[in-house]
């Protein structure tokens, strides 16, 4: 497990919980946008894609955490998919995030506040271990390598790390900045890495995705208008 005790590490996270106070009642991620349900929907055939392609199906075996958890949204999907509540944990640095959790998410899950740069699980402990969106909010480099080796380590031999993040950057958000395929190579270090382009830009994806659901998906399967990277890490055998 990884110190962090140093002056730079906890700046850096009384940074990112600054950064994800400012985003509360944003109506952009509102289920009753059409640009939203889209870029969800597409989100969730692409990744249950992946979980089939690796055989992933029997997700009530699977013992699963994801890291900068949030509410708890991915949690309650993988409890959708056949997860079972006793084998799925949560982390996240934001206590009032936790305490939402804990009001949405089923009995069971176990849910934890803390920095996932220091996991508090044993080495080889999870099958599936989801990132979501977290480590674009993390700008400090010492601080993903961290995380990135904390998320290797709690994953079992045959295990997969579930990847979805920006890899560009937001002209209009300065707390956040994508990760290129190199860099994310670069944290998981002997690892096998598999990323394909998704989400269409989400300002586009607001404004077509009412007028044209079919117009949207047609775009998407364009690489350069994807704003993100999905995909499965593996650690090698």
């Amino acid at each position: 497990m990884n110190s962090l005790s140093s002056e730079p590490a906890k700046i850096e996270e009384a940074r990112i919980r600054a950064a994800y106070a400012k985003r509360q009642g944003d109506t952009r991620y509102s289920w009753f946008s059409p640009g939203h349900l889209f870029i969800v929907q597409e989100r969730e055939r692409r990744l249950l894609t992946l979980l089939k392609r690796y055989d992933f199906v029997q997700l009530k075996t699977k013992k699963i955490l994801e890291i900068g958890c949030g509410t708890g949204y991915w949690l309650r999907e993988f409890i959708k998919w056949g997860g079972r509540p006793e084998n799925i944990s949560g982390v996240d640095l934001l206590p009032d995030r936790i305490a939402e959790a804990r009001g949405l998410c089923p009995e069971g899950i176990k849910l934890y506040c803390g920095n996932a740069a220091n996991l508090e699980f044993k080495d080889s402990t999870f099958d599936l271990v989801l990132q979501s969106t977290a480590f674009t909010s993390i700008l400090d480099s010492t601080m993903k390598q961290q995380v990135a080796g904390e998320m290797i380590r709690v994953t079992r031999k045959f295990g997969l790390i579930l990847w979805y993040d920006y890899h560009v950057n937001n002209p209009w958000n300065s707390d956040v900045r994508g990760l290129k395929k190199r860099e994310i190579y670069k944290l998981f270090p002997g690892c096998r890495v598999y990323l394909q382009r998704i989400t269409l830009v989400p300002p586009l994806a607001r404004w077509i995705a009412p007028r044209s659901w079919l117009l949207a998906y047609l775009l998407e399967r364009i690489p350069p208008l994807c704003t993100h990277y999905i995909g499965v890490i593996q650690k090698r055998e």
